[in-house]
């Protein structure tokens, strides 16, 4: 149980590691490395190597850590739900069926299952806009801020103004609009993910879409 509780390192500074990456040379093979990989590792945990899980918890946490951060917009509830994720996956490692999809798939269910848990634990505190309009485009959200003379400082203000508007978006269609185009998810793996079919996860990502660009043009972000 010692190595379940070792979440985890160092976390990274969401406001600066946490854009989206498209188009990553390799990466098929990149994927196919990390599955293999990652079917070896639970076989190891199942068979009580400490080892094992200690590197698959290394190897994932920065993910898990991304979502959770994204979903709350709190670096430390995030380090806590990312130790809780851990602790569950730890638990319930066994129910894990490769023939049923990925690794890493099954381990953005659990998340978002806890990531739910939590929000409904904590919804009081928090507020969400009602979705109406139907309009596209998130991947250049700091775009515009590339313009600037300080690139830095304008890329850690866009950072900075995108997670609070994602916060405005209803949990539906924030972890929708996460799952796509934070973790490059396949709109097969979200449908797993979330329970949903393929047609409800889509319209829910270009209502997320339209939602968090309206907010972002009411913030002056340019999109």
């Amino acid at each position: 149980m010692a190595a379940a509780t070792l979440a985890l390192g160092i976390f990274p500074n969401p406001k600066t590691e946490f854009a989206p990456v498209m188009g990553v040379p390799g990466g098929r093979n990149l994927v196919e490395r990390t599955l293999d990989q990652d079917s070896s590792l639970v076989g190891r945990c199942l068979g009580g190597d400490e080892t094992a899980w200690e590197e698959l918890v290394r190897l994932h946490t920065r993910k898990v850590y991304g979502l959770c951060y994204r979903f709350t917009g709190s670096g430390s509830e995030a380090q806590d739900l990312t130790q809780e994720v851990f602790l569950r996956v730890f638990r319930t490692v066994r129910t894990f069926r490769s023939a049923e999809g990925s690794f890493a798939t099954w381990l953005a269910r659990v998340t978002r299952n806890l990531l739910i848990d939590h929000y409904r634990r904590t919804r009081q505190e928090r507020m969400t806009d009602s979705i109406e309009e139907q309009l596209p485009v998130l991947e250049e959200a700091g775009a515009a801020a590339s313009s600037r003379p300080d690139r830095e400082l304008a890329g850690r203000e866009a950072s900075e103004i995108l997670q609070a508007t994602l916060q405005r978006l209803s949990p539906d269609l924030r972890e929708a609009v996460l799952l796509r185009d934070f973790e490059e998810m396949e709109y097969r793996e979200i449908a797993q993910v979330l329970g949903i079919p393929e047609g409800t996860v889509k319209s829910r990502i270009n209502r997320g879409r339209a939602e968090l660009g309206r907010l972002l043009r009411k913030q002056k972000l340019g999109l």
